[in-house]
């Protein structure tokens, strides 16, 4: 094992699958001579050349649909966006073409694709570049969608998206975590897509998170411990398909849930735990299930309203300690 950052993580996920299959290639915004507007893909243009790492013009919809058309005609791109909030416009080519080619082809056509770059929020983008974007791709039957917490996940997820997947993969990552440091193995792994991790073991009520909400999610059951509340912690690590049956699992043992997530509200990700929860395990549930979300309204540029719109650590300790009643 060693300390990696994510980003080195995720260089090296993509690095060891081109190596092993010439299909596979990177594709987006200043990812070649730049090296990656996050130094995602720094290195990989001396290594693979100009062919296999393609610096793109600033038009999504136009080189995502190249590489549509490049996965359905036998090879791997890997599209890199420099936001998930770009990535609206080639929500044509994702929605109308990646994800229903399989069936539209009556099973002939795949387009094993992966799709990756930061989302969410980040310091001080304002409302047109915060926006998590998780639940809206997970509303796509045909996609696949993980959204990592560390670089160690991230690696076996991507590598996993890249090598395995046929169906198109949205992974989804986030610019604060690019230098935190995981533990990452010398030997290659993969890790399946569609199982949730319990990051920590617990018997007092489950909390789950994904992606840098994880961070909040450990950061409130390293505080409510002090105060002797023992939560399991379940970071879901894929979005779609999602592992319930682990949360499920969880609150037998502990009989309450909290789920903290970035997303908007409405329709969110929490919606559809919420519901699949209360109606497999309403017997389990010894209070009502509770949330914490981003506000329902555009990101402010403010910090102290951004900081306010987000889910935190006190936030998200004061809400546990009412769902067990201290």
């Amino acid at each position: 094992m060693r300390s990696i950052a994510f980003r080195e993580a995720l260089r090296e996920a993509m690095s060891e699958e081109m190596r092993r299959d010439d299909r596979v290639f990177l594709m987006g915004e200043e990812v070649a001579e730049y090296n990656g507007a996050y130094k995602v893909s720094q290195g990989m243009l001396a290594e693979f050349g100009p062919k296999r790492v393609i610096d793109t013009p600033i038009a999504e919809l136009g080189f995502a649909a190249i590489a549509v058309g490049a996965a359905q005609n036998g090879l791997l791109p890997i599209v890199e966006f420099m936001t998930w909030n770009f990535a609206v416009l080639p929500l044509d080519q994702i929605l109308n073409t990646a994800s229903k080619m399989l069936a539209m082809s009556g099973g002939q056509i795949g387009c094993p694709i992966v799709f990756r770059g930061p989302n969410g929020s980040a310091g001080q983008l304002g409302a047109q570049h915060s926006t998590a974007f998780e639940a809206l791709y997970a509303n796509i039957p045909g996609l696949k969608v993980v959204s990592p917490s560390n670089g160690y996940d991230a690696k076996g997820l991507l590598k996993q998206a890249i090598r395995y997947e046929k169906d198109p993969v949205i992974f989804m990552e986030s610019e604060v975590m690019y230098g935190d440091k995981s533990e990452v193995p010398e030997e290659e792994y993969y890790i399946p897509i569609g199982k949730a991790d319990i990051k920590k073991y617990g018997t007092d009520v489950t909390i789950v998170s994904y992606n840098k909400m994880m961070k909040v999610a450990l950061g409130a059951a390293a505080e409510l411990e002090k105060e002797g509340i023992n939560a399991e912690v379940i970071d879901l690590r894929s979005i779609r398909p999602l592992d319930w049956k682990c949360i499920l699992e969880s609150v037998k043992k502990t009989n309450r849930l909290v789920i903290v997530e970035e997303q908007w509200p409405f329709a969110s990700v929490s919606s559809e735990i919420t519901y699949r929860i209360q109606k497999e395990g309403f017997d389990y549930l010894d209070a009502p299930i509770r949330r914490i979300t981003s506000a329902d309204a555009p990101m402010h540029y403010a910090p102290n309203l951004a900081a306010l719109a987000i889910p935190d650590v006190a936030r998200t300790v004061k809400l546990v300690k009412e769902v067990v009643g201290k």
